[in-house]
């Protein structure tokens, strides 16, 4: 074989590999249009060099920090738990980020991360009561359930706004029929509304009529009077059957109790409060308030202790999203 047929068999050769490097990495548009030049450079397409150790480094790396998604279940204690995705490096958009840039030696590869979704969502899990969200997932939400304590209301708003907070208030219809104005302020800044029945009954002693009532009434009026697609159903006193999931399901609504209560009814003393939460707080938790003077006073405490944990503090809906926290920078 003549000199110049040598070269190009290794030419082939190395182009092959490329490409078999890039179909099981999946960064095959980065090499799909390598073309032998007759010098006997590999470039792309658009006559751009490829970078093989770089591609090699970013493929190992990938291979190396995947996390699995993590499915949503039905526990037999804490009944339905939200699923959590998993994470991989997107080596396709990481190449052409890193490669972008004139790197200098040494300096870190700048990673895409994207989500692998979960398979079996919560949505899956048919009519079952949620008490938590993914143990994965570190963030928890307040869950502020509001029947009275307007006295109160504003000062934990103002809390939460300085602490940059934002989270689920469940309104009871009856209140919220009495207080249109203060119930437009939660929204207004930025919260998540949701329903806490009409009356504040034992959801589990209802008529079935009388139950879908209570669930509908309150539905109805977060609409007509807030604009709100009601998504969650928090009974009263924690208070239900499979009835009461069962109606709610039908109408569109997962029924949501707590993991941790603050049992702040019986006013307790806001250090108390603190040192409660702080301790026994973990990802996934859904915290139980209502607007009291411990709370109020505790709110502040609450929400260091609970960073202190690494944890992240998010609305309901955002804490039982399969949506994963994703790496700073991503």
């Amino acid at each position: 074989m003549s000199m110049n047929g040598k070269k190009m068999v290794v030419l082939l050769t190395g182009a092959a590999m490329v490409s078999a490097v890039a179909v099981f990495s999946g960064a095959w548009g980065y090499v799909s249009g390598l073309q032998i030049k007759p010098e006997g450079q590999l470039v792309s397409g658009s006559e751009t060099a490829v970078d093989l150790d770089l591609l090699s480094q970013i493929e190992a790396a990938a291979a190396k920090s995947r996390i699995e998604p993590v499915d949503a279940r039905v526990d037999s204690v804490w009944k339905a738990i939200p699923g959590y995705n998993g994470l991989e490096i997107d080596i396709e958009a990481t190449y052409q980020a890193a490669s972008s840039k004139k790197r200098k030696a040494g300096e870190a590869i700048p990673y895409v991360y994207r989500q692998i979704p979960a398979k079996v969502t919560l949505h899956d899990l048919g009519d079952q009561p949620i008490y938590r969200g993914n143990p994965n997932k570190p963030m928890v939400s307040l869950m502020i359930n509001v029947a009275w304590g307007n006295e109160f209301l504003v000062p934990m708003l103002d809390t939460l706004d300085a602490e940059n907070v934002k989270t689920t208030f469940f309104l009871d219809g009856s209140w919220l029929k009495k207080n249109p104005e203060l119930a437009g302020e939660i929204l207004k800044r930025g919260h998540e509304v949701e329903n806490h029945a009409y009356t504040h009954p034992n959801m589990s002693r209802l008529s079935r009529d009388r139950a879908e009532l209570e669930i509908a009434k309150t539905q109805e009026l977060l609409k007509e009077s807030l604009g709100v697609e009601n998504k969650w159903f928090a009974p009263p006193s924690g208070d239900f059957n499979q009835q009461t999931v069962s109606i709610a399901h039908a109408r569109g609504l997962k029924t949501v109790l707590w993991t941790l209560d603050t049992v702040d009814w019986k006013h307790p003393a806001p250090d108390a409060v603190v040192q409660k939460i702080s301790t026994k707080v973990e990802p996934g938790f859904l915290i139980l308030m209502h607007p009291t003077d411990s709370s109020s006073q505790a709110l502040k405490g609450m929400i260091d202790g609970i960073r202190a944990k690494g944890l992240e503090i998010g609305t309901v809906s955002q804490t039982l999203s399969p949506e994963r926290i994703m790496p700073k920078g991503s």
